[in-house]
């Protein structure tokens, strides 16, 4: 195949042996984009066999008339063989095309139903959601299912995605969902495994995840291989990037039987948008702060972008959501250079925007774009960049490959606040904003625009001609190799290596193997008894089980094995709020006011309050107890930042599991550990009087509804009428939810056997309602209850977890002995319901 620039590859021979490239010259002002279209598929020719074959999958590529270089130079290393593949190409190359034709090989290689087709593409989140748009589009008409499986999705189960053919989803929610993969025979069928912005694996937070991820994947192959070696053909892995300098240790990564995958390398020279790249320096006093720095870059842009933009779309990336409304506001007021073409459609636009300040801003040709931004407004803003109707964004969030590109792209100062402190940008995303200068439909050229101080010049001079080598950044190795070794991947030492030399780590450490870092993660995993190891260097999970099924970093099960066991459910909250899984949870300043009001809550039943003033992100993610209370929370950012707390607080709220595993965990500590997990699958407190919000999201407090047994004895037209002003059956509706929730009793009986050091106590508890329960449940097939009984020492006396083995018997006894404790003779009796606020909380005195 040619490796002309100006050679492209006609997609009407695309399924033929030989493809037969079509050179013509580029008009001066096209791109390669806006070639002419090839001839007609009837005058090529060919048997109507393989013209039937070839149309069954045109309309996958119905928007390229042509292939550009790139795709042409990839074709047949994609198409015609089914080697694993690794492309190093510049953005808006085009390589999501890449993908498409590894499906499309993976279709012809398989006979029709495809209902053994696994496909799996592993992207950053928000490319996920692009991709599935537009896959669902073009493989729908083949028969094929696209679903989306992200922290966004409803979805979480394994039997919601076995009819699907091509599954989109991220490296975390893969790594999630895949760490029982020998239970289920849906992995075992998938046979591609596409992964995007392959050099994400450098990246300090999300690379282990994504190189876990592709291991595991290379294990599911192993295992199913050796199961049944004629299991047909091998599990397919296509990479690409736009920044891999190193792509051969990615090419040794991705091997199989056969050897290193195959690379295809394209430099800048053939990105179908040539882009100028420009390091501007301002000065910076050394008593000058990152804030004030970064805000006297805004008085700089108006100036960059009337002479770099040409009068096109210009994007302005910010380290901030309110960086970039700052921005934008500053643009506005000079809207001179913005609006010397009239854009009529931004009347349209802005009348539809709900948020009153960036209305205003739309009409002077300036928006602002980042996740606090309501949905429907961002959706406005994102076509209306695209059309060309908005001149100038200002952004937050677009920076890692969302596909809204520009003719001019500024990135307003290097600095980004992580976590609440400064830190500069990885060359990585750099990189990636950089790559959306260019729109190949409208562009021959473009420009990209590097603000930062007058001292770092030089370096970022240097970095955009060179570029640094990918290495694994592999810090979270220890969570990572506890999963495997529940997964059972892992059982002894040498196991571990073996699965160390499958990773990423291992390429780049071949020179200098650091086998240590396995053996010194087993024995941090085992100081805090979740694996056990012998002297043999065998190894077993224990508590370990627990962190690899939800997903915990070790360093919040660490912060969990100090619990002293007198911790009360205020302590508790406050130290799942400092767990490493809310590392991300930024505290803005926008956000203190009203995050302080949440704290001066007078009613102590809704909140506990933290001393002093809310200044830091632990303080923040602790507030997520206005959620719990029921207090409204008005701003869309903490709102969305709210919904994220929950999603990982469930998880890492089911630590109290591992409390129950531990001898040492006292009784004060595990009853409010329970409670605080159920709060957050209720997202209520368990003493809430809110509890009629879990039923079909309704409250119906303002009418005394306060306890599920007062919407029980509630007339339903009253339910209807008076209350939700719905119409029959509604009410009866309601009531029937209600009285189809289990309802429990629990007595206690001592037995007269007694001495003078313990004490024998037989324990009943009953579901009082069993005969309608068998008929329909509201509640959920995983719900169950926890019976814990404590004494006065703080001692755990009894722990029982009950399910459905209560609605099989009905009832439920056990006979239990009690050790004299020091501080009386009263124990606890509480039982704790996983979902619903019917928990049973009563003493009994027990004799010796």
């Amino acid at each position: 195949m040619s490796d002309s620039s100006d050679c492209t590859l006609s997609l009407d021979n695309l399924f033929f042996e030989k493809p037969i490239i079509h050179k013509k010259p580029l008009h001066q002002e096209a791109s390669p984009w806006q070639l002419e279209v090839p001839p007609s598929f009837s005058q090529i020719p060919a048997t109507q066999d393989m013209q039937e074959e070839a149309a069954k999958f045109r309309t996958v590529f119905s928007e390229f008339p042509f292939f550009n270089c790139v795709q042409s130079k990839a074709l047949d290393d994609v198409l015609y063989t089914g080697k694993n593949f690794v492309a190093c190409a510049p953005t808006g190359s085009g390589k999501t095309v890449l993908f498409e034709l590894a499906i499309i090989r993976l279709l012809m290689e398989t006979s029709e139903p495809w209902r053994d087709v696994k496909a799996v593409y592993a992207p950053i989140k928000a490319l996920c959601s692009q991709c599935f748009e537009n896959w669902k589009k073009k493989f729908g008409p083949l028969g094929l299912s696209c679903k989306e499986l992200t922290g966004d999705t409803e979805i979480d189960d394994f039997f919601e995605i076995q009819d699907s053919h091509i599954i989109l989803t991220t490296p975390e929610k893969w790594d999630s969902m895949t760490r029982k993969w020998k239970d289920n025979c849906l992995l075992q069928l998938v046979r591609l495994f596409l992964i995007d912005e392959v050099h994400v694996v450098k990246d300090a937070t999300r690379g282990a995840t994504l190189e876990v991820v592709v291991s595991r994947m290379k294990a599911v192959h192993a295992y199913r291989t050796a199961q049944n070696p004629k299991a047909g053909p091998s599990m397919r892995f296509v990479a690409v990037s736009a920044t891999i300098p190193n792509i051969s240790d990615i090419s040794e990564w991705l091997s199989n039987d056969s050897g290193p995958a195959t690379c295809l390398e394209m430099d800048e020279t053939h990105r179908p948008v040539k882009l100028r790249k420009v390091v501007l320096g301002f000065p910076c006093s050394s008593n000058q702060t990152e804030f004030k720095f970064d805000l006297s870059l805004n008085y700089k842009m108006a100036n960059i972008i009337q002479t770099y933009s040409d009068q096109k779309p210009a994007l302005v990336f910010c380290s901030t959501r309110k960086g970039a409304q700052q921005s934008a506001a500053v643009l506005a007021k000079d809207a001179r250079f913005i609006m010397s073409i009239e854009h009529k459609q931004l009347i349209k636009y802005a009348n539809s925007i709900l948020d009153s300040k960036l209305r205003d801003l739309v009409m002077l040709g300036v928006g602002y774009h980042h996740a606090g931004v309501d949905l429907s407004d961002r959706k406005l803003i994102e076509e209306a960049f695209t059309l060309g109707d908005l001149p100038v964004l200002t952004t937050r969030t677009l920076a890692m490959g969302v596909n809204l590109p520009a003719h001019l792209v500024v990135i307003k100062s290097t600095m980004q606040y992580v976590a609440g402190s400064c830190e500069e940008y990885g060359e990585a995303d750099l990189l990636q904003m950089i790559g959306r200068a260019g729109r190949p439909q409208f562009d021959t050229s473009a420009t990209a625009v590097i603000m930062t101080k007058i001292q770092t010049k030089d370096k970022y001079m240097k970095l955009m001609n060179g570029m640094e080598i990918i290495e694994s950044l592999h810090s979270h190795l220890v969570e990572h190799l506890n999963a495997e070794i529940v997964l059972q991947t892992i059982s002894n030492v040498n196991m571990a290596l073996d699965w160390i030399r499958s990773t990423f780590l291992y390429i780049r450490a071949l020179k200098n193997p650091k086998h240590y870092l396995c053996l010194k993660n087993l024995n941090s995993l085992s100081s805090i008894g979740l694996i056990d190891m012998d002297e043999d260097i065998n190894i077993k999970p224990t508590a370990g089980r627990l962190m690899a099924r939800y997903c915990v970093a070790f360093d919040t099960m660490k912060q969990f094995s100090k619990v002293a066991g007198t911790e009360n459910l205020s302590d508790l909250t406050e130290l799942l709020s400092k767990s490493i899984e809310f590392s991300d949870i930024q505290l803005r300043m926008n956000e203190k006011r009203s995050l302080n009001t949440l704290n001066k809550d007078k009613n102590r039943i809704t909140i506990f309050p933290i001393e002093g003033r809310v200044k830091t992100s632990e303080m923040k993610v602790n507030l997520i107890q206005a959620q719990l209370g029921s207090i409204s929370i008005q701003e869309f950012g903490l709102i969305q930042d709210t919904a994220k707390i929950f999603r990982n607080g469930m998880r890492i709220s089911r630590l109290s599991e591992f409390l129950s595993q531990r001898s040492k965990t006292g009784f004060s500590a595990l009853l409010n550990s329970l409670i605080l997990a159920k709060c957050f699958r209720a997202k209520l407190w368990e003493n809430s009087p809110y509890v009629s919000k879990q039923l079909e999201k309704i409250a119906m407090v303002n009418a005394g509804l306060t306890t599920f047994s007062k919407i029980e004895q509630t007339n339903a037209r009253e339910l209807e009428l008076q209350i939700l002003n719905r119409h029959p059956p509604f009410g009866n509706q309601i009531r029937e939810s209600v009285i189809h929730l289990p309802k429990y009793d629990v007595t206690l009986e001592q037995l007269p056997r007694y001495s003078c050091a313990t004490a024998e106590i037989m324990v009943k508890v009953q579901l009082k309602n069993q005969a309608q329960l068998l008929s329909r449940r509201t509640a959920p097939d995983n719900h169950y209850i926890s019976l814990i009984i404590g004494d006065s020492d703080n001692n755990v006396v009894f722990l029982q977890k009950l399910d459905l083995v209560l609605l099989k018997c009905g009832s439920w006894s056990k006979k239990i002995e009690v050790a004299k404790p020091l501080k009386g003779e009263v124990i606890s009796v509480n039982l704790i319901s996983s979902h619903y606020g019917f928990d049973i909380q009563q003493k009994f005195n027990v004799y010796y």
